[in-house]
Order: C-alpha cells, then sequence, then structure tokens
C-alpha cells in the first residue's frame, strides 16, 4: 500500500513540474519512484524516507547543474553562438519600412521580416538597425546608432 503512496505522490510532483518548469520538482519526483521501489521490496517506512531524501538530494545535486548549464545561452556560457542566438545583437540593413506590423531587413546578405521593438518606431529604407531578439522568423529590431564602414 505504502509504494502506491509513493507512486501517487511522485505523479503529483511531475504535474507539478509541469506546471512550475524549474526542473527542481522532477527530481523529488525521482526520489518518490524510488522510495516506492524500496516499498514493494518491503522495507520499512524509515528507510523508504531515507531513500526518497539520498535519491532526490543527488538528483538534484548531480543531475540538476547538468541540465542547467545545457539551458543556458552561448553567451552565458561563454560559448560561440549559432543560430538565432547568432542572429540577435547583429547589425542589419532596411530593405521595406519597418515599423510594428511589417518590414524587411537584410542580415548578412539574408533576408529576414521585421518588426520594430517597441511598435511606435519607424526605419526607412537604407536605414541600419539592431537585432534585438527573434520570434519565429521575425527580427525584432531597434534603431543602430552605431557607424557603419
Amino acid at each position: 500500500m505504502e509504494a502506491v503512496l509513493w507512486v501517487v505522490l511522485a505523479i503529483a510532483l511531475a504535474i507539478g513540474e509541469a506546471f512550475a518548469a524549474t526542473f527542481l520538482i522532477m527530481f523529488f519526483a525521482v526520489g518518490a519512484l524510488a522510495a516506492a521501489g524500496a516499498a514493494a521490496l518491503g522495507a520499512p517506512l524509515l528507510v523508504q524516507a531515507i531513500v526518497f531524501a539520498i535519491v532526490s538530494g543527488l538528483s538534484v545535486g548531480a543531475i540538476r547543474p547538468i541540465i542547467m548549464r545545457h539551458q543556458r545561452s552561448a553567451a552565458e556560457a561563454g560559448e560561440t553562438a549559432f543560430g538565432i542566438e547568432a542572429i540577435e545583437g547583429s547589425k542589419a540593413t532596411v530593405l521595406e519600412e519597418v515599423d510594428a506590423d511589417h518590414g524587411l531587413i537584410k542580415i548578412d546578405g539574408e533576408l529576414w521580416t521585421a518588426r520594430s521593438f517597441d511598435g511606435t518606431e519607424r526605419y526607412l529604407p537604407g536605414e541600419h538597425v539592431r537585432v534585438i531578439k527573434v520570434k519565429g522568423a521575425t527580427a525584432i529590431v531597434w534603431r543602430d546608432d552605431t557607424p557603419h564602414i
């Protein structure tokens, strides 16, 4: 019966993780499953609690840092950015007027749809902008005041 309670706790914790998305609660669910295994093998409640604590603690201490390291952006990790991360911060030239609703820019020879960062700014063809963020296939841009060579 105790094994069933541990499994129910594990499921509840896993559901909680789905809503929190912290990559923390899930490790307590793993600990609860380990305790359920101990209960299924006939271990007393104290041993089950110790198994829960040890497995949860080891999971948080050993696995969570690895997951969190892989979640960091390349800039935060000190690595070379690629893909969309490499585009954020890039300089671009406006080809078609960019405002809150439409626009087209050129980034390193590639054409991108673009929108103004704050929605009130308008950038005319020939102006230089900087990519602040990429949402889907649209670059969110802001005026670039740095000199261009």
